[in-house]
């Protein structure tokens, strides 16, 4: 909880649930896949483990993609919390390779190295525009007032969320850092405004669905 003298930012950064895509195996950008039967068991078990935590949000913001709104209105709905969407949290544009499954994209001829600043896909975002993009959007985040908020979004963009919140600059394909986000896996941030301060509780966090990992 924040103070009053000394308010605080609390985000946890949520990744949809799994797709028709995913299931799919399919490179999807901005095309627009609905969720599958297991992905909405996923967002509705994190819904109940949050409920039981008594975790609470302000507002929840999602991508406009049925994959990431969808998941957003089961957790919202559970939650008695507002939902908005806002297209700066859609996923990386990939281009002519949106909606190719990964054998296909493996298939295509592809250069063994690529700058942060080459396009994806042809007319894609690289690295760096998605980069830019993700601190345009945590931008508009800190112009909020201080409190505690949900975003439903995409893997692609939260990894260069987490570069913008850590200042590590896009690298030169392959190399660099990557943050692992699984269906409906979460990182819990807080940002502290009056020492310009960032704290990561947590990358990753599925525990929601570690009974179903085992079955």
């Amino acid at each position: 909880m924040s103070s009053p003298d000394k308010p605080i930012y609390q985000f946890v950064f949520l990744r949809h649930g799994e797709s028709v895509g995913n299931a799919e195996a399919r490179w999807q950008g901005q095309s627009d896949y609905p969720l599958t039967d297991k992905g909405r068991d996923q967002a509705r078990k994190l819904a109940k483990r949050w409920k039981s935590e008594n975790l609470k949000f302000d507002l929840v913001i999602s991508s406009p993609l049925v994959r990431a709104k969808e998941t957003a209105e089961i957790i919202a709905s559970a939650l008695d919390v507002k939902l908005e969407t806002d297209p700066i949290w859609l996923e990386r544009a990939i281009g002519e390779m949106e909606g190719l499954t990964a054998e296909e994209v493996r298939l295509k001829p592809r250069p063994p190295y690529t700058t942060p600043f080459d396009s994806i896909g042809g007319d894609g975002e690289g690295d760096w525009a998605l980069y830019l993009r993700a601190g345009r959007a945590l931008h508009q985040l800190l112009q909020r007032i201080p409190g505690s908020y949900l975003i439903v979004s995409h893997g692609g963009l939260l990894n260069q969320l987490m570069n913008a919140v850590t200042g590590v600059a896009p690298h030169a394909d392959p190399s660099g850092v990557r943050f692992r986000f699984e269906n409906t896996a979460f990182a819990r941030v807080v940002y502290h405004p009056h020492l310009h301060r960032w704290n990561i509780d947590a990358v990753n966090d599925r525990a929601h669905l570690k009974s179903t990992d085992q079955e």
